[in-house]
């Protein structure tokens, strides 16, 4: 924990092993059907408030979020994954307590003998996507 000056704790909120089909790649045969995705999401937010009035106004409704980025996923037709973990993050700093997100989406299968092909981004308020 930090003083008052400081950014705030380092809580978080992590959504783990989120499964949803979408299209997503830059082949032609990709372009046809939906494929496994699997995305991992951290939520970095100050949860001290919510740990004491123990009210859902007082944290990330994470249920609706997880709505919000299966409804966008499942219209979306990213051809990169960087820009289908891109789109997850706004969503997520849309919320008003998120100050940063890590969003890891994995592709299984992308690859011929490897499990899965991830790529990581972490993005803030700070950095314009408010």
């Amino acid at each position: 924990m930090t003083d008052a000056t400081g950014p705030g704790p380092s809580d978080e909120i992590r959504i783990c092993d989120l499964r949803f089909r979408c299209v997503v790649g830059v082949n032609e045969e990709e372009r046809h059907q939906t494929q496994e995705i699997v995305a991992q999401i951290t939520l970095h937010t100050d949860l001290r408030r919510a740990g004491r009035t123990d009210a859902i106004e007082d944290t990330v409704d994470y249920k609706a979020l997880k709505l919000d980025i299966l409804a966008m996923a499942e219209r979306s037709r990213y051809r990169l994954i960087e820009a289908l973990a891109q789109a997850i993050a706004d969503i997520c700093l849309q919320r008003d307590p998120v100050r940063q997100v890590e969003v890891v989406v994995e592709k299984p299968g992308a690859l011929r003998f490897a499990r899965t092909v991830a790529v990581k981004i972490v993005r803030s308020r700070s950095d314009g996507n408010e």
